[in-house]
């Protein structure tokens, strides 16, 4: 049944203190509520909420926090990303966050291994080998979102790996942690005898299962058939099979256990090589028969992916606003497609393959034809075909409901019948939106349906498709899971997929490993035969910008506040327990959710809205806490918000004045009264004095108009408000120094008249003066209308989130408005210097290193390129930090809530502080100012390193 609203039992008394005791500092751990009930949501449809969330920092706190979970008389869980979809990532205990502090990689032999802590993506380790034309051997669709702890907790694999590369098969080493605390490095030559001689018991016994394994005949074929497919069903029997020492044995048990049988700490994987020269296919078939058939020929002949799209799936890839040539005027009955790649490391191997796949290929009855594509951007269209299903349905279900995506393998002779069987259980069972999906190529197929939990009679009509799904599955000789775990999902079909023997073998195993059962009990072994219909999600409507979430994490890791309040799904899911308590009528827990959301949600969010390019449903959660500052402003409030805007100017002079007078006043005096002011109420309106805040900037430029003016030039207010980062001489900052560039390169710009009035809009939007936005956005919109003469010249700004700021401003205005100023063109400094300026230029002096910092704004207006280009036009070696990310300063927010920005750019502070370079640069001027808080380094930006370069 589903969840209620009911509040979670309270933490036993002394236990934040126990486990206090068992980490180094404090601070990590919290037994609050909002804490708690922010983290308990995962990517799955089961909910349960911790006792205490704790963030382990090292593998001797996770050892001790094992102890004090035994000594607690609680469950303990590891959670590193929150992406796995079948309830292994949530427990009802203690939830260790083993992501926070967890994020190193080392490249080892010129990349061809790579040691990986379980904080880290998929994605961020692949870009860390990519230089070394290297990546990891599993390739999970959630590659942007899933950890290397999950990776390994659940034996990823993906469209291409296969069973050769994934998680179990490229593993080299792992350092783990049993429940006991001892710690085993099988990478140590001497890992075999030491795990004898710290856990005899735990060694005599994988010696005993492991020859109970091997004499019987029936278990083996039974290990040799679900492990020739893709299989995390269950513990990794196979390796009683493939390994003799009881290390190595363990070791791979470790690989799909998700974290019921100990912590992995660290792995050492092999990689495998990138394959840059690819051609990409839609092959549309009548019907399944006709593409399952079809899979042979095509992999024999060197095909590297074959994806398998049911009818239901391609209906849905045809309502999309732009749908491929292939589905274009397709009448979909009973068609079916696969889409196939072919891929080597060299333009001439991949002709050679795709020449000798030609007559295969020639023979398909396809019924849109059988071309092959080269180019980046059309093969891209057709991956997102296949990686937009998810959005796609997902997106359209029905408010309140919840996106299952569940996954089986079956041997490729039945995949056929087991596709068309489950076509069958959906139209049954009344799942009419449900499409299937998956990697054809290892008989491996995904199928995606909505669910609603709040009800006994949907539940009951999950549960008996689950049962009709098991017993297709099973009699089709197949694995209920074959790559994202067991979880809580299947767990109740452990024994029957492998029968009493061996899943006596399983129970033996958690029991030598886990004796007390402390680690995550009720995953992946589980004797309640209805557990699995249990402590489900209710998700009840809050906010139609935010009720398509599907809690799937993909936001977090671009999300800066991650580490020190909340991540866009964790505020979504507050806001929906926050409902759900009001529903229930539990006055007491809304309240204390609510006095918490003020802060961790809203006050903190950076408002940069990186989690809506990492959404697969387009969620904008960013855009959503700016609504919520909006809607906490009275009346008096968005007067004087309304007020700035219309005497912007005076307001710009009068900060500029105020930051000279406060540098040659007494800093103490400074903080005391910045800091009382603060008390009082002010805390979003006045930040706390610090040393590195810059003096007042130099006035806007005056204005220009020559006759032949190729651009307007919108010198951003900011870069007045702010001086620049010291250097030698006066630059003037990026506004002036893009002036000198225009000029050396021979290209006029208009400054419009009464600039010192105008601006983006940015602050009174990011803030929620939505007045004071509709003002600014009026008067801007109509001075640079007129100035760029109703929008033939592109307006050009010199800060980067001006840039974007300046692209929304269309939506602050009326409609008639908005349709007479859709003309106005708005280009960021560096794209126009990069297309325009660079070629007019002299040769610049180059420097030897640069570290570049790309903003959210450049992110946004897709312009990272444009600013390396114009960094390498300075420099030889321009170096953006593998831990990039917002550096959340966000105009004024690192200024008034500084902790942001600190463990935003800690990571990528420690990484810029360990190498030496002769420049720093962005293209904003908060974010340099940021980013020089965080490194103690000069960030300037980069057309001031341009215009000194080429003087």
């Amino acid at each position: 049944m589903s969840r209620t609203a009911a509040t979670p039992p309270a933490p036993a008394a002394g236990l934040a203190e126990l486990l206090a005791g068992c980490v180094s500092d404090p601070a990590r751990v919290s037994t609050e509520l909002p804490r708690r009930v922010a983290a308990a949501h995962d990517a799955s449809p089961y909910l349960f909420t911790p006792r205490a969330v704790v963030r382990a920092a090292s593998a001797a706190e996770v050892g001790a926090l094992m102890a004090g979970a035994r000594a607690a008389g609680l469950p303990l869980t590891l959670r590193s990303g929150g992406t796995s979809l079948a309830g292994q990532a949530g427990g009802d205990g203690i939830l260790v966050d083993v992501r926070s502090h967890w994020r190193t990689a080392e490249i080892l032999d010129e990349g061809r291994r790579i040691r990986l802590q379980p904080g880290l993506t998929v994605r961020q380790a692949n870009a860390r080998l990519a230089r070394y034309g290297r990546r990891l051997g599993p390739d999970p669709a959630s590659e942007s979102a899933c950890t290397i702890g999950g990776l390994v907790a659940n034996n990823s694999s993906g469209m291409n790996c296969g069973t050769q590369d994934n998680a179990y098969r490229t593993m080299e080493s792992l350092q783990f942690v049993l429940p006991s605390g001892t710690v085993v490095d099988t990478a140590a030559p001497d890992a075999d005898q030491a795990l004898r001689a710290r856990e005899p018991e735990l060694h005599a016994g994988l010696l005993r299962l492991r020859d109970r394994v091997r004499a019987s005949a029936a278990s083996r074929a039974t290990i040799e058939r679900l492990f020739s497919m893709k299989n995390t069903m269950g513990y990794g029997l196979n390796s009683f099979l493939d390994h003799t020492e009881p290390a190595d044995i363990l070791a791979h048990l470790m690989i799909g256990s998700e974290g019921t049988l100990g912590f992995v700490g660290e792995a050492v994987f092999r990689t495998v090589p990138l394959l840059p020269h690819a051609a990409t296919g839609l092959l549309v078939l009548p019907g399944l028969a006709d593409a399952t058939d079809t899979l042979p020929a095509l992999l024999a002949a060197g095909a590297r992916t074959a994806e398998l799209l049911d009818a239901a799936s391609l209906r849905v890839a045809q309502q999309s606003p732009d749908p491929v040539d292939e589905l274009r005027g397709l009448r979909v009955e009973r068609h079916a497609a696969l889409l196939v790649e072919f891929a080597e490391d060299s333009a001439e191997l991949l002709e050679e393959t795709v020449a000798t796949a030609q007559p295969v290929l020639g023979r398909l009855p396809a019924v849109t034809g059988t071309a092959l594509v080269r180019d980046p951007d059309v093969r891209a269209r057709l991956w997102h075909l296949r990686k937009g299903l998810y959005t796609a349905v997902a997106g359209a279900r029905r408010p309140g409901t919840t996106a299952l995506l569940e996954d089986i393998a079956v041997p490729m002779e039945r995949l056929t019948g087991t596709c068309e069987g489950l076509i069958g259980l959906f139209e049954r069972h009344g799942y009419q939106d449900a499409v299937i999906f998956g990697h054809a190529r290892d008989g491996n197929l995904h199928f995606m349906l909505t669910q609603d939990f709040d009800s006994a009679q949907e539940t009951e009509r999950y549960a008996r498709f689950t049962d009709a799904m098991v017993d297709l599955v099973l009699d089709a000789g197949g694995t209920l899971k074959a790559e994202h775990g067991t979880g809580r999902a299947m767990a109740p079909f452990v024994r029957r997929q492998y029968g009493d023997e061996l899943h006596d073998v399983m129970r033996e195993l958690k029991r030598l490993c886990d004796p007390q059962g402390v680690l995550s009990p009720g995953v992946l072994l589980e004797d309640d035969p209805a557990a699995h219909l249990r402590s489900l999600k209710s998700v009840p409507e809050v906010d139609p910008a935010v009720d398509a979430c599907v809690e799937c994490g993909y936001c977090e890791p671009v999300c800066p506040s991650a580490d020190v309040t909340t991540t866009p799904r964790q505020r979504i899911a507050l806001q929906r327990e926050i409902a759900l308590a009001t529903t229930a009528g539990d006055d007491e827990r809304r309240s204390v959710l609510e006095a918490d959301y003020a802060y961790a949600a809203v006050d903190s969010c950076a408002a940069d809205s990186l989690c809506v390019t990492a959404c697969p449903v387009a969620i904008d959660t960013g855009a959503v806490m700016k609504r919520l500052r909006a809607e906490r402003h009275g009346a008096t409030a968005q007067r004087a918000g309304n007020a700035a805007a219309r005497h912007w100017g005076t307001a710009v002079k009068g900060v500029r004045a105020a930051l000279d007078t406060a540098h040659v006043l007494p800093a103490p005096a400074l903080r005391a009264a910045t800091g009382a002011v603060r008390r009082l109420g002010a805390g979003e309106l006045v930040p706390a004095w610090s040393d590195d805040i810059p003096r007042g900037g130099p006035p806007r430029p005056a204005p220009r108009r020559p006759a032949t003016a190729r651009a307007v030039f919108f010198a951003a207010c900011i870069g007045s408000v702010f001086a620049p980062e010291a250097a030698t001489g006066e630059t003037g900052g990026a506004a002036a120094a893009f002036l000198r560039l225009c000029e050396r390169a021979g290209v006029p710009v208009t400054v419009p008249t009464g600039l010192a009035d105008l601006c983006c809009g940015t602050p009174w939007q990011s803030k929620g003066y939505t007045a004071g936005h509709r003002t600014m956005a009026a008067r801007t919109l109509q001075a640079l209308w007129e100035a760029s003469d109703h929008g033939r010249l592109p307006v050009v700004c010199d800060a980067s989130s001006c840039t974007h700021g300046l692209e929304q401003l269309l939506d602050a205005v009326p409609e008639p408005d908005r349709t007479r100023f859709a003309s106005l063109r708005f280009v960021d400094s560096v794209v126009f210097t990069a297309e325009h300026l660079l070629p007019a230029l002299p040769e610049p002096r180059r420097l030897g290193g640069l570290a570049l910092h790309p903003t959210c704004s450049t992110v946004h207006l897709g312009i990272d390129g444009s600013l390396r280009a114009v960094a390498a036009a300075v420099s030889d070696t321009v170096t953006v930090p593998d831990n990039w990310g917002c550096c959340a300063f966000a105009g004024d927010r690192g200024l008034l809530h500084p902790e942001i920005t600190e463990a935003a750019t800690a990571a990528q502070a420690a990484e810029i502080t360990s190498g030496a370079y002769d420049a720093y640069a962005s293209c904003n001027r908060t974010c340099e100012m940021g980013m020089t808080r965080a490194t103690g380094r000069p960030y300037r930006h980069v057309l001031e390193l341009l215009d000194e370069a080429t003087a």
